[in-house]
């Protein structure tokens, strides 16, 4: 999209007023840290966005950062960062974007999680096909359903967003849960069932083996430079924001995004 980013406009515009009254104080102020938009704001001013387009962030150029959902290249998607980088969040920006963008009948969501109660205000949402406790037997149940169901796809119709939240929890499964998570992970962009999932950056070393099934990933701020080397290869991710920026690779360089606030 071309389109002038409104937001920046607003943010330039509020930067300005700022130099300005520091230029008349004898002991400069810090800037306020301006209110981010909220995701239904930014959705609205994007519109219309191709029916294939799930909506992940945007980028600090005001461009949406999106993913193809007809495209299997980019694979499964790893989100990682420390304790509070925003993980749960940008996971739950992905499910709240898919249940404004899209009927329920072209995209549902799926969420495991150790923490239930952190996704309660999406519950009973239309897209939304269950929220699932880590560790509990319809959580196997769901992700073998999953794999009954992409292997009768044939990458028409709906697509299927499998939420992780806490990939280290749900590897520590039995071996049946683990062997369906590999083929999704393998197999499912191109049966149009993607896999989003969460992992604390300290968890890298010990999770080595789940690491090489993610080619694309998207990085919240990592405070430790050994664990962001682990997952970049050579960049570091302390200058992220946490909460609400992440970064994510663009050929040699890290391309950052912001998430809106939550509706």
């Amino acid at each position: 999209m071309n389109e002038t980013n409104h937001f920046d406009l607003m943010l330039n515009a509020l930067t300005e007023i700022m130099q300005e009254e520091k230029a008349t104080q004898t002991t400069p102020l810090p800037p306020p840290t301006p209110a981010l938009p909220n995701l239904s704001q930014v959705l609205t001013r994007l519109a219309p966005m191709p029916q294939e387009a799930l909506f992940l962030g945007m980028a600090i150029d005001g461009l949406p950062v999106l993913l193809n959902l007809y495209d299997p290249v980019p694979g499964p998607i790893l989100i990682a960062g420390t304790s509070s980088s925003g993980k749960t969040r940008l996971l739950q920006t992905i499910a709240r974007a898919a249940e404004i963008l899209h009927p329920s009948d072209y995209v549902q969501y799926g969420v495991v999680t150790t923490k239930p109660d952190e996704w309660e205000k999406l519950y009973g949402n239309e897209n939304n096909a269950g929220i699932y406790q880590t560790g509990e037997e319809n959580t196997s149940a769901l992700l073998q359903s999953l794999v009954t169901w992409a292997h009768n796809n044939r990458g028409e119709g709906q697509s299927i967003l499998l939420l992780i939240d806490d990939l280290e929890a749900l590897t520590k499964m039995d071996e049946q849960t683990r062997q369906n998570l590999r083929w999704l992970l393998l197999r499912g962009p191109s049966r149009r069932v993607w896999t989003f999932a969460s992992m604390d950056a300290s968890q890298a070393e010990n999770q080595k083996e789940w690491l090489e099934f993610f080619r694309t990933r998207l990085f919240g701020c990592v405070e430790d430079p050994e664990h962001a080397a682990l997952l970049t290869g050579n960049s570091l991710l302390n200058h992220l924001s946490k909460g609400d920026e992440f970064a994510m690779r663009e050929n040699n360089k890290l391309l950052k995004f912001w998430l809106p606030a939550m509706d």
